[in-house]
């Protein structure tokens, strides 16, 4: 009989192992990618090298760097510059994900403590500024204005989303369009960046470009939801890190929304209060089930997937193209139990 550890290492593993074979067509330049990363994350002070082997040593999905590529092997083929601008959208994921979890408190991620846990939050944030540091270095030897454009603007996006959720805390009127928006800037907007870029580093054209645009705009939409939603539904042993960040902050998310939108009368602020009180008889995931908000967010994941599909028509048939589509299928079936 399989030992509870090994039941969990393949838990962790199948996602991954799902990913691989999708990335399988650029699998050598995603190596590429991780070196290059691994030559940024080098120092001369052994003990400032211990939090750059921390984090180069516990790489992620890469699904942003995949994304640039594939973007760029759909529209032709791949060259240098793909894989400089592929190293810099992880480089700046991993800065955000840094100050995230000093903001959340968490103590896990990719199935390790953070470097909040390790070193404390000073050191997780003067990281996360290193990061983006380099990231500044690197675009600033590009040489091109257009990627350079389009990454400080994302960046900045990126910024506004956070900051306009933290301030959003405990809104509970806050409508699902508004949401929809916050998670656009804060997520989606990247991978639609990421994908434009790829496309644009292959010299695709403007149907081309724009259809990788809205094709990482709904992907990265529903990538998002379903995060929100596995932050109260889901097991932190398959997702490898802290769950519960966002509830515990009383951060609205869509599947909050959906259950306050559809609430009656005075039912609303006793839902408020039977979410969050101590010794609850029932968990949130359980309220969520019974109300129909999971099917609701689950259902608004489909759509956001769907529409990345079908905005890839404008594409040529190509293995680029069918591991997109597999990707919207993947992102789609993440929440799945």
């Amino acid at each position: 009989m399989p030992t509870p550890e090994r039941n969990e290492t393949a838990q962790r593993t199948v996602a991954d192992t799902h990913l691989s074979s999708l990335f399988s067509i650029i699998s050598d330049e995603l190596d590429q990618v991780k070196e290059r990363i691994s030559e940024q994350l080098t120092s001369s002070i052994e003990s400032v090298n211990v939090l750059f082997e921390h984090i180069s040593g516990r790489a992620g999905k890469m699904l942003r760097p995949a994304l640039v590529l594939l973007a760029g092997k759909s529209c032709g083929r791949i060259v240098p510059r793909h894989i400089e601008i592929a190293a810099i959208v992880e480089l700046i994921h991993a800065a955000t994900l840094l100050h995230d979890d000093v903001i959340d408190g968490a103590s896990h991620r990719r199935n390790a403590a953070t470097v909040n846990t390790l070193w404390g939050n000073e050191s997780a944030v003067l990281l996360g500024d290193f990061l983006l540091s380099k990231v500044f270095s690197m675009c600033a030897a590009l040489e091109t204005s257009a990627i350079i454009q389009a990454l400080s603007d994302t960046t900045v996006r990126m910024c506004q989303g956070e900051l306009v959720q933290n301030t959003q805390r405990a809104n509970w009127q806050l409508t699902q369009d508004e949401y929809l928006e916050i998670i656009k800037d804060k997520t989606a907007f990247l991978f639609s960046t990421c994908c434009y870029l790829g496309g644009l580093a292959a010299s695709g054209g403007k149907e081309q470009l724009c259809a990788l645009s809205e094709y990482g705009l709904n992907l990265g939409m529903a990538f998002q939801i379903t995060d929100d939603l596995l932050d109260i539904i889901g097991d932190e042993v398959k997702a490898g890190k802290t769950l519960g960040t966002d509830f515990a902050q009383h951060k609205p998310t869509l599947p909050i929304i959906h259950l306050l939108t559809t609430a009656t009368g005075g039912h609303k602020s006793g839902l408020v209060e039977q979410l969050w009180e101590e010794n609850k008889p029932e968990q949130p995931a359980e309220i969520l089930e019974k109300s129909g908000s999971t099917k609701f967010t689950r259902s608004m994941v489909e759509q956001f997937c769907k529409k990345a599909t079908e905005s890839l028509s404008a594409l040529d048939a190509s293995s680029a193209k069918d591991s997109l589509i597999k990707m919207s299928d993947f992102v789609c079936r993440r929440s799945d139990k």
